[in-house]
């Protein structure tokens, strides 16, 4: 453990920083002192490493329902290695609890997040999250104010079991449902496999969008080495976060390393890689470009798609394969898997502990259960994971989880059923008089970043009179988002949106779309003239007329470039 005395940045630190402005500072610091006093602290606490623990725990997050015992570990670690804690509350969102969508508030939870690292006297902070979006947010939030940050995932749940069938929520949440919706399972399985998909508190147990998100955090350098899988009911939970805490005195007493120091082009580098070794969610390309704009690092479609052409999936889990997170964890972790992936790595980045990555590869126990990590030469899939396409309809790209979709539909050509919106989908899916067959292209619009807020709804639900025919898979397009959870042959993120005057809002029923996932083509077969003819007629949504959703739509990117608010990217990367 490093002195908290020799190795003390000079300066103002710990409580004497960032003084409230009086116009007179040692008024400042009196008035702070007397309140510090009234909350029970003593005088010789004053002078100590001040960490703070930004908590996005709430009970509109069930996901979090273990954050208070795992901050209590982390205010643990800090005050064994001599720093002062302080625990503070962030937003905090939940995907099933935030409406309309849960992307729009990411960026308002990195604000929040980055303002009050900015406002608060602050050495270092260890930022504790898991759902889906708090992760990309707080880093986010901590690259911008740039103090030494670490994070703390809440971590997965258990496996769910129920009829003799292992679950993992949400990939079977939604397996379940489609089975329900095609008549394959009645109203009583349905429920009593509900109250058995989620057994124990934590983030799904998939590799869905809230465990790769911790996974990425740790190839960046924010988490300790192998605790973004730890199950959240397990005691390794608390001591890691005990660790973490301990790691986050190290952090204050030094200075650094800093976000900046740790979203490298390098470190970005290797969590692309990482995040296509994985399977993991989609929604991860979003954040990854949002939090790599942060650093002032253009990340491009293009890389993420050149890494995935030449990397193996390696972890066997749902919903690419079979397994959960807790057998990755018992399996080896992430650094089991880097390690079969460090020919592709960039092994000088700064790991969560201070090491240099291909330290924490050569000291990380040898065993691998190779039927969760599998080796390169046995690979669930041999690569593309995640493919960008683009073309007449995707100008700017579009995602598609290849590993997830159906192998006869990813070179697929047929005509365009469009949906205008959420609304329009929700009436219209299950009309018996639906014109529609397995061949068609199911189309929604209006539901972006500027349209909708970009929600979770680009896994359009296959029409009910097909899926009581048998039809599990159709061609499905978008400019919303899917769950990291779901599977199918489903395109989303189309750039530039449909809101935004892209050629989506220019496809009409019957008109014929065409994938071409070998040569990452997605093509409206439509004239350039005609299409220059339905331009002319476009009329573009009016926005939100007060608050945060106006504040949103009006300047939130477009999905390549993260769907981040234009004003927060770094200059460095907002003008490439």
């Amino acid at each position: 453990m490093l002195s908290c005395v020799s190795t003390w940045p000079a300066g103002p630190r710990g409580l004497s920083l960032k003084l409230t402005r009086y116009g007179d500072e040692a008024f400042a610091r009196f008035l702070r002192e007397a309140f510090l006093e009234s909350a029970g602290l003593s005088r010789e606490s004053f002078g100590r490493p001040v960490v703070g623990i930004a908590s996005t725990a709430s009970d509109f997050n069930p996901c979090h329902a273990t954050a208070p015992r795992l901050i209590e570990a982390i205010e643990r670690g800090v005050t064994m290695a001599g720093g002062l804690p302080f625990t503070f509350p962030t937003i905090s969102l939940h995907e099933s609890f935030a409406y309309p969508s849960s992307l729009i508030l990411r960026n308002l939870l990195a604000m929040d997040t980055e303002e009050m690292l900015r406002a608060l006297p602050l050495d270092a902070v260890v930022l504790v999250g898991g759902c889906d979006k708090t992760i990309p947010a707080q880093i986010m939030g901590a690259v911008s104010a740039n103090i030494p940050a670490i994070v703390a995932p809440v971590g997965p749940m258990l496996a769910g079991h129920d009829e003799g069938e292992r679950l993992g929520a949400c990939t079977d949440c939604r397996r379940l449902w489609a089975s329900r919706r095609a008549g394959d399972i009645d109203d009583a399985r349905l429920e009593r496999a509900r109250g058995r998909l989620m057994p124990t508190h934590g983030t799904c147990m998939v590799m869905g969008t809230a465990s790769t998100m911790a996974c990425l955090a740790e190839a960046l350098g924010f988490v300790l080495p192998g605790g973004a899988s730890i199950p959240a009911v397990h005691s390794e939970r608390l001591r890691f976060g005990d660790a973490t805490g301990r790691r986050a005195v190290e952090l204050a007493t030094t200075g650094g390393p800093t976000p900046a120091d740790l979203v490298t082009a390098a470190s970005v580098s290797n969590a692309v890689t990482v995040l296509q070794a994985l399977g993991g969610s989609t929604n991860a390309v979003i954040h990854l470009v949002a939090m790599a704009g942060r650093a002032g690092i253009r990340l491009d479609l293009g890389a993420i798609d050149r890494i995935g052409q030449t990397t193996p999936v390696l972890a066997d889990l749902k919903p690419v394969g079979a397994g959960l997170m807790e057998d990755f964890h018992h399996a080896g972790a992430l650094p089991a898997l880097m390690r079969r992936l460090r020919s592709c790595l960039d092994l000088s980045v700064i790991s969560g502990d201070g090491r240099r990555l291909g330290e924490v590869l050569e000291t990380w126990p040898a065993w691998t259960d190779d039927g969760v990590i599998r080796p390169l030469d046995n690979p669930v899939a041999a690569g593309e994971a995640l493919a960008v396409l683009r073309g007449s309809l995707a100008p700017d790209g579009a995602v598609l989880k290849r590993a997830a979709a159906s192998g006869p539909l990813l070179q697929h050509e047929g005509p365009a059923l469009i949906f205008e919106g959420l609304d329009d989908l929700a009436a219209r899916i299950d009309d018996p008089a639906l014109t529609v067959t397995p061949d068609t292209v199911l189309v929604l619009r209006g539901a972006g970043p500027v349209g909708a807020g970009m929600p979770e709804a680009g896994s359009i639900p296959i029409p009910e009179k097909l899926a009581q025919a048998g039809v599990k898979d159709m061609v499905r397009i978008s400019d919303a988002r899917m769950s990291g959870t779901a599977y199918g042959t489903v395109i989303l993120h189309v750039s530039p949106e449909a809101a935004a005057g892209g050629p989506l809002a220019l496809v009409r029923n019957g008109d014929r779309i065409r994938l071409d996932t070998a040569g990452r083509r997605l093509d409206l077969l439509i004239d350039d003239a005609e299409l220059a003819r339905r331009r002319l007629e476009y009329a573009p949504p009016a926005a939100p007329a007060r608050g945060y959703a106006r504040l949103h739509a009006t300047s939130v990117l477009q999905a390549d470039r993260g769907c981040d608010l234009d004003f927060l990217v770094a200059d460095a990367a907002r003008g490439q």
